[in-house]
């Protein structure tokens, strides 16, 4: 499923190999068009991953192509499962480093932190260091650091898989709402790498399911418009989704188990 006839990331056939031979990616290929949201689902190991960072450019494959339709000096917002956040900064510093790599001044920096952190509902924590802050809270600020560059790729890799239901469903509503710019443009592009059904269907216009040894072997869409909401998790299309998505997990588990 793609929204031009160029998607904005292509892997085609890639393979990565490790020294020993194990083998992350067997054969993915993979399309993901400008604006789309995709999570990737599926069981540990199965090489979800190795294809961010294979997007991000932080891994190289032993076989295949990569095309990323990016300019050249855009950088992807990359959220990991840990905050990654420096324990000795406050939240504003923590935000602001991307932005002091690239040599902002220091006005412009300051506006974009503060919008950043009104965005992720972080304003009056600013001044905090995260051993002050709940796991949610350091999660936003991760999200805020990745958001200050306004990235038009945002590559997260399960950043919410260690919280609890409740502020993992608010922060699912918060990357929805960053994803859309506010000026009713153009959505940001977003790869999604998650073990949550629920979390996939929610969030994805396109749910793909891998298995062992690293192969997509399903791709569901999800064709149920933005925005989304906590009703839409009550609804029967909802329920049908979750189900159609977990047998075509079901399935891959079974694929990917060992002879």
């Amino acid at each position: 499923m793609t929204h031009s006839s160029t998607p904005l990331l292509s892997l085609s056939h890639v393979r990565r190999e490790f020294a020993g031979g194990r083998v992350a990616l067997a054969d993915v290929s993979l399309d993901v068009a400008d604006g789309e949201f995709v999570s990737l689902l599926g069981a540990s190991g199965c090489g979800k991953s190795t294809v961010l960072r294979l997007l991000s450019g932080l891994d190289t494959p032993t076989g295949g192509s990569i095309a990323r339709n990016l300019p050249v000096d855009a950088v992807p917002g990359y959220v990991f499962q840990d905050a990654a956040l420096m324990p000795w900064a406050t939240v504003r510093r923590n935000v602001e480093l991307p932005l002091m790599l690239r040599g902002e001044r220091a006005a412009l920096m300051r506006e974009r932190v503060d919008a950043a952190l009104r965005a992720v509902g972080l304003a009056d924590s600013a001044d905090a260091v995260p051993r002050e802050l709940s796991g949610g809270m350091k999660m936003r600020a991760s999200l805020a650091r990745a958001l200050v560059t306004s990235p038009r790729l945002w590559l997260l890799d399960e950043p919410f898989g260690a919280l609890d239901e409740i502020t993992r469903f608010a922060l699912n509503q918060t990357l929805l709402a960053l994803c859309k710019p506010p000026d009713d443009g153009q959505r940001a592009t977003a790869v999604f790498v998650t073990h949550s059904v629920y979390e996939a269907v929610f969030l994805s216009q396109r749910v793909v399911v891998m298995a062992r040894p690293g192969r997509v072997v399903d791709e569901i869409a999800i064709d149920v418009p933005y925005p989304r909401d906590a009703a839409f998790r009550a609804t029967p299309r909802f329920a049908s989704l979750c189900a159609r998505v977990s047998d075509a997990l079901q399935r891959a588990s079974v694929a990917g188990a060992p002879a």
